[in-house]
């Protein structure tokens, strides 16, 4: 097989001295089918790597959700992408060698951000794949099998064009033609490990493969937890147990670079605190960039693509996977300390529907009374007394009354929110130094 390879990539380089520069582009992104059927120790390699590779099918109950692929990363422990399973209550897992399904309903580890999970599968005892951690040489070939055709092994190569940040998440960009049927699949290098789990998307108006890396892999499970939970638990939504225990949290403490900032959350908006604290012991907001900074407002920060956003870059458009429909409540607005949710404009969102982790926090500045009748006039909203007294005394952001969701309040560290009100931003208001909320601390 490996002089196979050699004859083939020979071909393409005489090939691509020969055409134009169009041709050789084309040439870049091609991808080689390999198949093979002998015994050379490659394909015993390849052959053995098909009972740990699994097409999945995620349910709600009886209803088929998504399907895809993943890969045993231990005896019974499988890895794919969050987001083929997050809203499913059972999982069906068959591997490539054989046609008996197995059923995961629970899983171990998952990370929202890098769209991973590892998935308990009963059972099964699987050998597992071996995890590439190491550096990769420049331009190495990457693979992905696919099931037999007969006795056939169809081995698909291509290769791994270098490691970039994508919309704020660390990829390997691959040439390989990854369809939506084969997301989650292992793209292996030529030692036989996996470098990660495989899916496409568009990017720049044009379709481009990836592997997310498997140091995330890794690092999960690390940190798996010592039982299963439920599927059901993925799910966007609270139970009153959840809530009780939620309702009884004194607050929490954003630790950033700046100093620590504790938050206290109303218990008016309980999908809210919910949300809010459900993120926070994932260690979601570990990490993430508080992204922007406006004066005489506030900051801003939960966007899931400013973790590893390179300097410059255009973020806080990445939320955890779903929005939160908007509870206004009266009595709740805009006063300094106050933190609310941003949203897309009405344009774009008739229902004003919440982002799912972005937060606020107000600094504000003082008003008079004519800039108040001036945004009630505009905005058809009237202020009680207690808010343009709040707004004239203590100051805040009344343009988002009776629009934007409240749903907690600063409780001390203002003075470090004023710290960083007042950094240097670029035009988008990303501050031009990362500042970084270091990681959220639930109060017992």
């Amino acid at each position: 097989m490996a002089k196979r390879f050699l004859y083939i990539l020979l071909a393409l380089f005489i090939l691509g001295g020969c055409g134009n520069k169009q041709t050789k582009q084309a040439e870049q992104h091609a991808e080689t089918k390999e198949e093979t059927g002998g015994n050379e120790v490659e394909t015993d390699i390849w052959n053995q790597m098909m009972s740990s590779i699994a097409k999945i099918d995620s349910y709600d109950g009886d209803r088929i959700l998504e399907s895809g692929q993943g890969f045993f990363v231990s005896e019974d422990l499988l890895v794919t992408k969050y987001s083929l399973v997050n809203q499913a209550t059972n999982v069906k897992v068959q591997p490539f060698d054989e046609g008996k399904k197995y059923t995961a309903r629970s899983f171990v580890a998952f990370d929202r951000i890098n769209d991973l999970i590892i998935l308990k599968v009963d059972s099964i005892s699987r050998v597992p794949i071996e995890l590439q951690q190491d550096t990769l040489p420049n331009f190495a070939k990457s693979f992905y099998v696919a099931p037999k055709t007969g006795k056939t092994l169809q081995l698909f190569t291509g290769k791994v064009l270098n490691l970039a940040n994508i919309r704020g998440t660390r990829l390997f960009r691959i040439t390989n033609k990854i369809r939506a049927s084969q997301f989650g699949a292992p793209i292996f290098v030529s030692t036989g490990k996996a470098i990660g789990v495989a899916y496409s998307a568009t990017v720049n108006f044009e379709t481009q493969s990836f592997a997310i890396p498997s140091e995330f892999i890794a690092d999960m499970l690390r940190k798996k937890y010592e039982a299963p939970e439920p599927l059901e638990m993925l799910k966007n939504t609270s139970n009153e147990k959840i809530a009780a225990e939620n309702r009884k949290i004194k607050g929490l403490v954003l630790e950033t670079d700046y100093g620590n900032i504790t938050i206290k959350l109303f218990n008016e908006t309980p999908e809210y605190r919910d949300n809010f604290i459900r993120l926070a012991k994932e260690h979601y907001f570990d990490s993430l960039l508080i992204h922007r900074v406006i004066k005489d407002f506030g900051i801003q920060s939960g966007a899931a693509d400013t973790r590893y956003a390179a300097p410059g870059a255009n973020v806080g458009w990445k939320g955890p996977g779903y929005t939160i429909p908007a509870h206004i409540v009266p009595g709740l607005y805009h006063k300094r300390g106050m933190i609310g949710s941003p949203r897309k404009p009405d344009t774009e969102n008739q229902r004003r529907r919440s982002d799912g982790s972005q937060f606020y926090i107000v600094s504000g500045r003082k008003y008079f009374d004519k800039g108040l009748d001036e945004l009630e006039e505009t905005n058809n909203y009237k202020f009680t007394a207690e808010q343009r007294n709040a707004y004239k005394t203590v100051g805040g952001a009344p343009h988002l009354d009776g629009t934007y969701t409240v749903f907690g309040q600063v409780t001390s560290g203002m003075d470090v929110v004023d710290k960083i009100v007042q950094v240097e931003t670029d035009r988008r208001w990303r501050p031009i130094e990362d500042i970084r909320i270091k990681r959220v601390r639930i109060l017992p």
